[in-house]
């Protein structure tokens, strides 16, 4: 994860009390690459927003909300596969969007929406 710089002059995760809201996680690699394969895509993206949640504190088990942006709307079943294996009951809640384009031709982007204990 790098720090915020003038391409990406935002927080990756910003928290405010118990919540943390969490920038787009893009399917690239740690040098912004983008990452082929329809489930290789959704596990970079998935592995970006941890990454981000990770720099306040925060884990997957603390989501209470994510988005999808994805470019092939496809992957809605692969996607329902992740968000299946990733998150035990009860789920997230969670929006699936398609989209023409994303930043790097990254396929997938999640944000996400955490809330955290408050002695965390």
């Amino acid at each position: 994860m790098t720090a915020p710089d003038s391409q990406h002059p935002y927080s990756p995760a910003f928290r405010s009390g118990n919540h943390v809201f969490v920038s787009g996680a893009l399917s690239v690699d740690r040098d912004f690459q983008p990452v082929e394969g329809r489930h290789e895509a959704l596990a970079a993206a998935f592995e970006r927003m941890t990454e981000r949640l990770a720099t306040v504190g925060a884990t997957p088990d603390d989501v209470v909300k994510l988005t999808y942006f994805v470019t092939d709307i496809t992957l809605r079943g692969e996607a329902n596969e992740q968000f299946l294996e990733v998150f035990s009951e009860p789920r997230p809640a969670r929006t699936f969007v398609g989209v023409s384009d994303l930043p790097y031709g990254s396929t997938v982007e999640i944000d996400a929406i955490a809330v955290m204990d408050a002695g965390s």
